[in-house]
This record gives C-alpha cells, structure tokens and sequence, in this order.
C-alpha cells in the first residue's frame, strides 16, 4: 500500500461512528456473549477499519496497475502508477524508439491520464535515477494500531459511547456494553432479596458479587453475564444507586443514603442569584488568595494544574452543610465514575487517622460526610481545611492544621436588635489556621441558621452597599475587599466570587479603589 498524509487525515481525523460499525459491534458482542468495556470496544473497532482499509487499498492498487520504474519494458494498455507524479495513474497507448546516442537503445512510451493529459516517459532505460527509488508498497504508517489508538483514543471513544448510547438495542453499566436481548432475566423476587441484603448492610454499599452470593442467584451460566444482568435490573430499578468509582460497582439503597446526599442542602442554593457573564470576571478572581474554592465558579479548567495536596478556606454555606466544594481544581482528588450521580468513598483524618464515610455529587458538584468531623475540630467559616489523596484508591484525607486554641481579633457575626446580620470585631478562641480576609467567627449558630430564611426572598443586589457599611466600620481605612465580602456574604445567602465582583461593579453607592478593594463613595 502507499501512505500519504492525504490518506491519514482522511481516515482518522474525519473518523465517525457509522451504523455500519454499530452493528459490526452488535455482531461481535452476539459471538463473545460476554459484555465488553469502551476501550475494549474501541480497540476492536480500530483494528476492523485497519482491516477494511486495507483491502480497500489493495483494490485500488489493483485498479491503478503496475509500478512505472524506467528500466521495464511495457506494452500497450497496460495501466501505470507514476510515484514520482504524486501516484498518478494512467495507461500506455504508444510505445517508439527513443533517438539519443550518448544514451544508447531506449524507448519511449506515450501515457494517457484520466484528467485528459498525455505525456511521454522513457522505457528499458537501465541506467536512470528512478530505478534506484526505494518504493515500499506495504508502508502503513497510519493503519498502525498503537499509533492510531495512542492518538485517537479519546475521540473515538466519545464518538462511540455517544452513537451506543442512541441504540436501545445495546445497553451499558459502568462501562461495560452488553445486548440487550442476551441479558439474563432477572425477576422482582431477586430484586426484593438484593433490598433486603442492602438493609441488613445499613443500606451499602456492597459489591456486585456480594449481593449475588446472598441472594443466591443461579451463576451455572457465564458469571459475567449473570454480573451484568444483576447490575442493569438493580440499575433501572429507583431503589437502588449505584455509587462505586469508575471501574468498580457498588450498590446502596436509596432511601438509605443521607439527607444531603438524596438532596441538595439548602444551604448550596444559590437560585435567586441574576444572571450574569462570570467569565469576564476570571481574571479578577486570580487576586483573591489561593484558598477561595467556590463550586458555582467559572473556571478555565485546562488552565488548572491538577495537584496531590490543596488547602481551601472553607465558607459557612458548607460547614453548615457538612460539605466540601467539587471545583474544577478539587476534581482530580476525589473518585469519579462513567455515571453515577453519587460516588460513596472514605474520609480519612490526617489526625487520627479515623476513617469516616463520604460522598461525591457529581451533578451538584459538592463533597459531603464532614458535619461531625467540623464540630470536633471547631471549625469557623475561614478555616483552612487540607485534601489530599489517601495511599488507598477510594481514600481521600483531611486535615486541620489544628493547633492549640489561642484568642484572635477576628469578624463576628451577630444578630444586631433589627434581627438583622452585624459584624463586630472581638476576640475569640481559635484552634485551627484560618483565612484572614476569608475568617468570620459566630456567635450564635441557630440564630445565623434561622437568617437564611429570613434573607432568602431579599435580592442580594439590595444588600451589597449594607454589607459593605457593615464590613468598613471595622477598618480604619473604610476600604472593604472583595474577598472579605464574598465570605460575609455566605453567612447568610450562597454566592459566588464572581457574583460579588458582579455587584460591586454594578453598585452606584459603591466605587472601586483597585486591587479589588472598594468602599462606599463619599
């Protein structure tokens, strides 16, 4: 075969999933009757177009006729393929005597190409430079496998998840692509034992195999098969979840899983916040200190450098919670899976080294399981809080930074005699390292809690140049900075970084000193 750049990009930088590939797919998964993940899939497929166009270039050579190297002899309609003219093909329609002494005997061959063209080339010449080309038909630099699947992988594996996702044919569990019509039935009874099984675990999570072993599910067919049914029937049925990371199954009854995991706390809520344009504002946001992680913020996540140990400054909205923010910079260190919504890993306390349950929710893009861990380190809103990732996959560890309690000059939250949000500064008793600009101490925490719902109908917009008032008296300068008033903010409404940059900018009462301190206009 001959390989040209031409024919590469053709190949595979055009690559699209056909129907045809579909259902050479489904053929396959009918011989194997064994469930296949992705990458398996993909690796099959790239290795059938490898092989389809193969043949398909065999036939074209056919087609194109001989190799034209000077020193042959040819004879009339024989087809041609000129190398040396980008593999032209054309076809010999003349053949004479060529006419030159210092050359010798020779001949010349009149050759017609498809575009209309005619030209004459040199026949039996014995000494010519093109003899001495090195031709090699059989070089396929771009029908190798470990090429193709290092660089293409990625994208035709997206390709291909999406076409079998539209095919209701082929169904699919945590990666894994079965026919549907080959699956083991798996009745209502053996779906009320697996429940039962779950409860007596205090809901999960259990594993696939586990939960065949105690319900006594007949495995005389293929195990993986019997696998693989088990988990579609658990799957379309809403009493159970699966929350394994990516490459491992678990199952959890639903009803089981905590408050904050089933539903969002309302404390993460952030749904009378305006609509705005958050991304003009990331620039912006590289000014406040490195702990501010915030799941509702824009983020250029290629601009992200994954890291193994990252220290945030926690906000109220998720102490509160028992949560940690999911940003794009935290993803990397939690476990994440192919489509569970909700992932069940374990904590561990860099302290003690006690390990506890947690939660990634995906789709909410928060961390849950720390309310205990919170209330044993006494933890205020400014805390720093370090993650990192456990020795063991599925562990991910916490730490304080506790250190022995010291009274602190820091920002107090208080309910003024209106019933209404007031920061004073006073001295606490604080043991853990904090944020300055981002630390608020409470006072009274079922009072603050109860002010959630009292400002949750108030647009954050009226509140921006209070807020600001309140934080400036405790500054001899009057300057407030935006970081100061992101964190003051969330003690009583779930904002964003951004959306405080949002209202400062947009404030008439409020103008802008530079390096994202601002103050009331005098």
């Amino acid at each position: 075969m001959i390989n040209t750049k031409e024919t590469q990009y053709n190949i595979w930088d055009n690559f699209e999933v056909s129907n045809n590939d579909i259902e050479f797919i489904f053929s396959r998964l009918f011989d194997v009757e064994t469930p296949t993940n992705t990458n398996d899939l993909v690796k099959i497929l790239i290795h059938e177009k490898i092989r389809v166009e193969k043949i398909r270039r065999e036939r074209l050579e056919r087609s194109k006729g001989d190799i034209y190297l000077p020193k042959d002899d040819f004879h009339i309609g024989q087809k041609l393929t000129f190398p040396a003219l980008n593999f032209k093909s054309g076809e010999v329609k003349a053949i004479r005597e060529g006419n030159n002494p210092e050359i010798g005997e020779f001949s010349i061959i009149k050759v017609d190409f498809p575009s209309g063209t005619t030209k004459e080339f040199a026949s039996n010449f014995k000494d010519h430079q093109l003899n001495k080309t090195n031709i090699i038909l059989d070089e396929e630099t771009d029908l190798d496998f470990d090429e193709i699947y290092g660089e293409y992988k990625k994208k035709i594996s997206q390709l291909l998840i999406d076409k079998l996702n539209s095919n209701q044919d082929i169904v699919q569990i945590a990666g894994f692509w079965f026919p549907r019509s080959l699956l083991i039935d798996i009745n209502i009874g053996y779906l009320n034992l697996a429940e039962a099984v779950l409860e007596v675990s205090e809901g999960g999570p259990l594993s696939t195999i586990s939960i065949i072993e105690q319900i006594e599910l007949p495995t005389d067919s293929n195990m993986m098969l019997t696998e693989f049914s088990l988990n579609l029937a658990l799957q379309e049925d809403n009493r159970f979840d699966e929350v394994g990371p990516a490459g491992k199954t678990l199952w959890f009854l639903h009803r089981c899983e905590p408050d904050n995991v089933r539903t969002t706390p309302k404390f993460l809520d952030f749904n009378k916040q305006k609509l705005f344009d958050n991304s003009k504002y990331s620039d912006h946001l590289t000014q406040m200190n490195a702990g501010v992680f915030d799941e509702l913020e824009y983020s250029k996540i290629d601009e992200n450098e994954p890291s193994e140990n990252v220290a945030i400054s926690i906000i109220y909205p998720h102490i509160i919670s028992g949560t940690l923010p999911l940003s794009s910079n935290l993803e990397n260190l939690f476990p994440t899976a192919y489509e569970s919504p909700r992932i069940r890993f374990t904590f561990v306390d860099g302290d003690s080294q006690k390990k506890f349950a947690g939660w990634v929710i995906r789709e909410k893009k928060y961390v849950y399981g720390l309310e205990e861990w919170y209330k044993k380190n006494e933890v205020l809103p400014g805390s720093l809080v370090h993650i990192k990732q456990g020795r063991i996959p599925g562990e991910v560890i916490v730490s304080i930074g506790k250190k022995r309690p010291t009274r602190e000059w820091v920002r107090t939250a208080t309910l003024n005699s209106e019933g209404k949000i007031s920061f004073s500064m006073t001295k606490q008793l604080i043991s853990t390292a904090f944020d300055d600009r981002m630390a608020i101490a409470i006072s009274n925490h079922e009072q603050i809690v109860n002010l959630w719902d009292k400002y949750l109908n108030i647009p954050t917009e009226k509140l921006v140049s209070n807020f600001v008032r309140e934080l400036a008296k405790l500054n001899p300068q009057g300057h407030v900075h935006a970081q100061e008033l992101y964190a003051a903010f969330n003690i009583v409404k779930r904002v964003s970084p951004s959306y405080v940059l949002f209202l400062l900018e947009n404030s008439s009462e409020i103008e802008h000193l530079g390096d994202l301190y601002f103050r009331i206009k005098i």
